[in-house]
């Protein structure tokens, strides 16, 4: 009976979960971004407060990666890495397009052909974002994107993209291609239970030692 504690501060809202056999018990969220150091370690004191757990119980620590806010993910990573260590139990970490992806696979439900797009504001014209399918698998990488008029253009001739996330608005100005639709997505932590139990059933941990987050700067800027 594995109990995961499921956490998230990558973007501007954060959220905590708690999940049992991939089974959501709780969780709590926070709209603040200034607040999300805060946040964190009260919000998971009182969710395994209200569910009769302890830090004891729980087998692992699942945390978004990134891309996202830098200070967001400082935050996040380092309380994963801090409680994993002190409990000596494995950290996961998944990268937070993915789980956002995973909701929207949730809204998308009959949809096999189109492709999911996550985008996360980086301020002006620039996002991070990255390309998934309807199994989501992961079609373009991770990157850093100045968005302009032809950006996806190879990709529409084939696909339809769903776009979403707080950077798909700023896009959706300037993007008029009929295979361009936006849909709201509206993730959190919960979002992650799924896939972090089925990594931890696949032992598909992360390094204490030398896991770090996906600030996104690190790439360079391209056109998908």
């Amino acid at each position: 009976m594995a109990l995961l504690l499921c956490f998230d501060t990558s973007t501007t809202h954060a959220s905590v979960a708690l999940a049992k056999d991939g089974v959501l018990i709780g969780v709590k969220t926070n709209q603040n971004q200034r607040d999300h150091a805060s946040f964190l370690q009260p919000a998971i004191h009182a969710l395994l407060h209200e569910s009769n757990k302890t830090l004891k119980d729980l087998a692992a620590i699942a945390v978004t990666s990134g891309p996202g806010s830098y200070t967001g993910l400082r935050v996040g990573f380092a309380s994963a890495k801090g409680l994993a260590y002190a409990l000596d139990i494995p950290l996961i970490s998944i990268e937070t397009t993915y789980v956002m992806s995973a909701a929207a696979l949730s809204i998308l439900k009959n949809d096999e052909t189109a492709l999911l797009c996550p985008m996360i504001d980086a301020r002006r014209m620039e996002v991070f974002t990255a390309l998934y399918s309807a199994n989501l698998e992961l079609i373009s990488p991770i990157s850093a994107l100045v968005l302009t008029p032809e950006s996806f253009a190879r990709q529409f001739d084939n696909s339809r993209i769903f776009f979403f996330g707080d950077g798909a608005p700023k896009w959706q100005t300037i993007c008029l291609h009929p295979n361009a639709f936006f849909i709201d997505v509206n993730w959190n932590a919960a979002d992650m239970v799924g896939l972090a139990d089925k990594l931890f059933e696949q032992k598909s941990f992360s390094s204490l030692a030398y896991s770090v987050p996906v600030y996104g700067k690190e790439f360079h800027s391209t056109q998908i």
